[in-house]
C-alpha cells in the first residue's frame, strides 16, 4: 500500500501513524531509541505490506500485468490503490479526505527533525502537491508514475503504464474493493498486538 492507505491504517495515534507513513524510508532494524509508538508505527507498516503482497486478491490483481509491467505490479497497484481510496473516500471512510489529508502534512511537518534523511524530498513534494488527497486525481497518479520511474535505477516502464492499468480498471478495483477490508480489519489486530507488546 501506498502514503494514504498506511497514514488511515495507522489509526489515530499520532507516534504510530508517523512511523507508518515513514516506515518505506527505514531499512534493516527498528532503531530502539524510537518512541515505542513509532517503533510500532514502522512495524504496522512491514506488516500490512507483508499482508498486502501475500493476499489472494491482490495476488490476483498482479496476474492481470503482462510482461514487462508485471515485474512493477507491487509498484503500480500500491499507488492505484492509494487512488482508489482517495477517489472513493467516502465509501470507506467517515469525515473529509481533504481535512485528513491536512493532518497527515501538518503531522509531517511537526516532526520534520524527526523524518529519515531519504525522506525530506518526499515530504516536500506532498506538501506542493496537496498530497495525499490529490491522489484522487488521475493526472496525479500520472505525474506519480512519472516521478517513480526516475527514481528507479533500472530502465522501467512505469511513466507509460497509466494507460495498462486503465485497461484493467474494473478487475483491479474489484480486488481492492474485495481486499481492503480485510487490510482493514488486519491492521486493527496487528495495532493492538504491537500496542501489547511495546
Amino acid at each position: 500500500m501506498n502514503l494514504l492507505a498506511h497514514a488511515l491504517l495507522a489509526g489515530g495515534d499520532d507516534d504510530v501513524r508517523f512511523g507508518s507513513m515513514i516506515g518505506d524510508f527505514v531499512r534493516g532494524a527498528i532503531d530502539p531509541a524510537l518512541p515505542d509508538g513509532v517503533r510500532g508505527g514502522i512495524a504496522l507498516h512491514r506488516a500490512v505490506d507483508a499482508y498486502t503482497d501475500a493476499h489472494a486478491e491482490v495476488v490476483a490483481a498482479r496476474a492481470l500485468f503482462e510482461p514487462p509491467f508485471r515485474r512493477y505490479a507491487g509498484i503500480l497497484l500500491d499507488v492505484w490503490f492509494d487512488h482508489l481510496l482517495a477517489r472513493d473516500w467516502s465509501h470507506h471512510v467517515d469525515g473529509s479526505l481533504d481535512e485528513f489529508s491536512r493532518e497527515v502534512r501538518a503531522l509531517l511537518q511537526r516532526r520534520a527533525a524527526q523524518l529519515p534523511s531519504r525522506m525530506h524530498g518526499f515530504a516536500a513534494y506532498l506538501h506542493r502537491n496537496d498530497l495525499p488527497e490529490a491522489y484522487r486525481e488521475r493526472a496525479m497518479i500520472e505525474d506519480v508514475l512519472r516521478g517513480l520511474s526516475q527514481r528507479l535505477s533500472r530502465d522501467n516502464p512505469l511513466a507509460h503504464a497509466l494507460p495498462v492499468i486503465d485497461a484493467h480498471a474494473a478487475p483491479i478495483r474489484r480486488h481492492f474493493e474485495a481486499f481492503f477490508p480485510d487490510l482493514r480489519a488486519h491492521a486493527q489486530r496487528e495495532r493492538a498486538r504491537l500496542g501489547a507488546a511495546t
